[in-house]
């Protein structure tokens, strides 16, 4: 089976090419460093290193915590962190800059994984959520490297999906050492779909152990003070396409009951930027872009932050904060950075990808669910209304990420058997 799936991703590289090449188009970064893709490299990397694979910015800002503990405690180690995407690897580049080795995951195609295992001969290998890669993992097997799933999730539909192919998929498990899941929901799921029972733990979520320094909160509160002029901000996180202008819809009907109001807007992808801002412009709203420098005068109705990298400074600078990718069928996003911060969370009907930290943050009262415009409205009217009732929200949101932190420490002992 995997032979016929190598064949045919072999077969679908020229087609992924195009889709690169169509990606770049709005995003120019999805057309350099290809050669890294078949791991093809023009320089020497180190060897014997950590290794961990994290897709995107979700996922690598979830693994840094674990990331920075292991450089404490192993000082001596080197570090090679893989994504998929530019913006994963420029999360990457910006918080960890030269302290780890990065490049691009290369293809599962046995040729390009095996000059990526002999170039940095991994002496771990460590996969972030829900990654399964039948031929990094057989090649991983064959060169006896402890393979590990951390912070895994895997949902009912993907399940479903991986159950009908379980000649590819029960093989690729079995190259597993151990699978650290984020919920026994989870740990369940991947028993279902072929791991061994004695292969799965249930060890929490890191995303609970997002870090929010006393700087973070003193940079948003300075920017709240220098560029919003103790306007009532209201933040709305990783839009998606056809999200912003739901909120832009809304923020029209509100403003007429809260004059002060300012609409921050954090799209979720960075080629979005311009597009945002003309959508914006066409409902007649007045933009500020965050690299402007521009301060937010009572005429300015959106400030647009076309910048990566910052929303947890941006979350500390708002009142309320609309956590996206949930108004249409994404499946959510992170909520546990507005929370840590201290803001006051809402989010839609959307949070498939975050079913169990969503049904937690409700069943505490630490968080608001709109299921639609109305709903929006009158949320954000009664926090405006009601300073108490805002800090109440807040508390209970930090509370809730305090109390269910510490699965990092626990996937690090785990680790630890093989660094």
């Amino acid at each position: 089976m995997r032979a016929f799936y190598s064949c045919l991703f072999y077969l679908l590289i020229p087609f992924i090419l195009v889709r690169l090449i169509w990606r770049s188009i709005k995003a120019p970064a999805y057309r350099h460093r290809w050669s890294e893709r078949f791991a093809l490299y023009s320089k020497e990397f180190p060897r014997n290193v950590i290794w961990f694979h994290a897709v995107s910015v979700g996922e690598v800002e979830a693994l840094f915590p674990l990331a920075k503990k292991i450089q404490r405690q192993y000082p001596d180690a080197t570090l090679l962190i893989t994504t998929t995407t530019p913006t994963g690897s420029a999360r990457v580049k910006a918080v960890m800059q030269e302290s780890v080795e990065h490049v691009y995951l290369p293809y599962d195609i046995p040729c390009a994984v095996g000059r990526f295992i002999r170039c940095f001969k991994p002496r771990i290998a460590v996969i972030m959520e829900t990654e399964i890669w039948p031929n990094l993992f057989a090649c991983c097997g064959k060169n006896e490297i402890p393979l590990y799933i951390i912070n895994a999730r895997l949902s009912e539909k993907s399940a479903s999906g991986y159950q009908k192919i379980p000649a590819l998929i029960y093989p690729a498990l079995a190259r597993v050492k151990l699978i650290a899941a984020q919920t026994q929901d989870d740990a369940s799921r991947f028993v279902a779909i072929g791991a061994k029972t004695e292969t799965v733990k249930t060890l929490g979520n890191i995303k609970f152990d997002v870090e929010v320094s006393n700087e973070i909160i003193e940079q948003g509160l300075q920017l709240k003070a220098d560029l919003f002029g103790g306007r009532f901000v209201w933040l709305i996180a990783s839009t998606h396409k056809d999200e912003e202008a739901i909120f832009l819809e809304i923020y029209k009907k509100i403003k007429q009951n809260i004059p002060e109001l300012l609409l921050v807007i954090v799209p979720r992808h960075p080629e979005r930027f311009g597009e945002v801002k003309k959508l914006c412009e066409q409902d007649q709203l007045a933009v500020v872009m965050r690299t402007s420098g521009e301060i937010c005068h009572q005429y300015a109705d959106v400030y647009l932050a076309d910048t990566m990298g910052e929303l947890k400074v941006l979350y500390a600078s708002s009142d309320v904060a609309f956590v996206g990718g949930s108004m249409v069928p994404v499946g959510g996003h992170n909520i546990l950075e507005a929370a840590a911060v201290g803001t006051p969370v809402l989010f839609g009907p959307y949070m498939a990808n975050f079913k169990e930290i969503a049904e937690g943050v409700l069943r505490r009262d630490a968080a608001i669910q709109c299921q639609d415009e109305s709903e929006i409205i009158n949320a954000i009217v009664a926090l405006y209304a009601d300073s108490a009732y805002r800090q109440s929200l807040a508390e209970k949101g930090r509370v809730f990420v305090q109390q269910n932190q510490g699965a990092t420490t626990r996937i690090f002992d785990m680790l630890s058997q093989d660094i």
